[in-house]
């Protein structure tokens, strides 16, 4: 009834294989070691990138923490050195009035309040310079960095100078000093409170002076008063200072004196605490001492890096033949580091190079916490401003002068 269903027979070679019917064998066993060695690489790789990555970020923040410390440690070791810094006595004295300078009236100058006692028991003089008001401004800035210089004629040798207070008119000074005088021979001493304007770069200019003659004084019971200023008057002491001769007559006949001025050099100070770098640069020199018989000089400058007095390091600039204005803008590093930055200190030497016979000194500079003056004020500056040079001008003073005690 129902037709039977057709027979296959065998597969005709144009009918393509059917895949249901291909058999898989099994996966080799080094097929499987490679894709498992292969994965774990890369899992490995990307683990040891993140890990990396990872501690780049918080060696970057320890490094940058670190530098931080360093540059607060240094700027506040430097605003230290700043506040210790005094005038030395070559700028106490106070510059000339040039053509274009104008002399303040004594009305402008400003005024001085100071106190006086005597300790009978121990035979002081205490000298009280309190606070000024209304100076004169000297700064082109219309300010001043005011100071006073205190001291007893006759006797100028032995003085005491105030801090130096930045930029301001009103300065509040409130410190005292003390002057070992019997009480008999104070009335035949004069008293004299000196304001000065600081200047980094030249001669500290004087705004003007309160002299109190001793023997109008009643120092039965302390004193306190306000004073005006009066114009300071030129002293022979600037005469020397500035290379000038001068004399006096005197019962033993005529004193003279000078004073050889021996030439100023400018360089500068960076220091970068995270790199642990100290870098001289030493720029030029003006108005050197003549050494050669044509009136001229054949200057280097050698720069010295000392610790604990004794010199560990050495260099040197080129020679510059027959001049004694040489420019030589020539740097010098040393490795400082910043637990030490207080024990060095930098000695700069110009001198004369002479083919045949010895190099002769000409004048050294001393900079560092253990100079003082212009010395300690310049190297006070480049700590209080880390990694940024700071220039100044020192005038040279005889190498058998400068005397650099071990830093503390």
């Amino acid at each position: 009834m129902f037709p039977e269903p057709p027979t296959p027979g065998p597969p005709s070679p144009d009918t393509p294989p059917d895949s249901s019917r291909i058999s898989h064998g099994p996966v080799p066993p080094w097929a499987l070691a490679t894709i498992v060695l292969v994965s774990g690489l890369l899992i490995f790789s990307c683990c040891f990138c993140l890990y990396r990555k990872s501690c780049r970020r918080r060696t970057g923040k320890k490094s940058q923490a670190q530098a931080q410390v360093h540059l607060q440690e240094v700027k506040g070791l430097g605003q230290s050195y700043i506040d210790k810094v005094q005038p030395e006595v070559e700028e106490l004295e106070p510059a000339p009035s040039g053509p274009g300078q104008q002399v303040a009236d004594k009305h402008e100058l400003g005024r001085l309040q100071y106190s006086l006692d005597y300790d009978f028991q121990s035979g002081q003089l205490l000298v009280g310079i309190l606070q000024a008001m209304g100076l004169a401004a000297l700064d082109l800035g219309g300010s001043s960095d005011p100071y006073v210089r205190v001291y007893l004629l006759p006797d100028k040798r032995r003085r005491y100078e105030t801090k130096v207070h930045r930029q301001t008119l009103n300065p509040h000074f409130g410190e005292t000093f003390a002057f070992k005088v019997p009480y008999v021979e104070l009335g035949g001493r004069v008293l004299v409170m000196a304001v000065y304007d600081f200047d980094r770069f030249s001669r500290n200019d004087a705004i003007g002076e309160v002299r109190v003659p001793m023997s109008s004084v009643d120092l039965g019971r302390p004193v306190q008063a306000w004073r005006e200023l009066q114009a300071a008057p030129p002293s022979p002491a600037h005469n020397i200072l500035r290379g000038m001769d001068w004399s006096r007559g005197s019962g033993d006949g005529p004193l003279s004196f000078q004073q050889e001025k021996l030439g100023d050099i400018c360089f500068s100070l960076r220091y970068v605490p995270t790199a642990g770098k100290l870098t001289v640069i030493v720029l030029e020199a003006k108005n050197l001492k003549k050494m050669d018989v044509g009136g001229l000089s054949d200057p280097y400058v050698k720069v010295h890096l000392l610790q604990g007095g004794k010199k560990v390091r050495k260099k040197k600039t080129t020679i510059k033949k027959n001049t004694l204005n040489p420019y030589y803008n020539e740097a010098f590093s040393f490795e400082v580091p910043c637990d030490q930055v207080q024990k060095v200190q930098v000695e700069l030497t110009v001198l004369d190079y002479d083919k045949l016979g010895k190099n002769e000194a000409i004048g050294r500079v001393a900079v560092g916490a253990a100079a003082g003056g212009a010395g300690l004020r310049h190297w006070a500056d480049m700590l209080a401003n880390p990694r940024r040079p700071i220039a100044q001008w020192h005038s040279l003073r005889p190498p058998d002068r400068v005397r650099l005690l071990p830093a503390p």
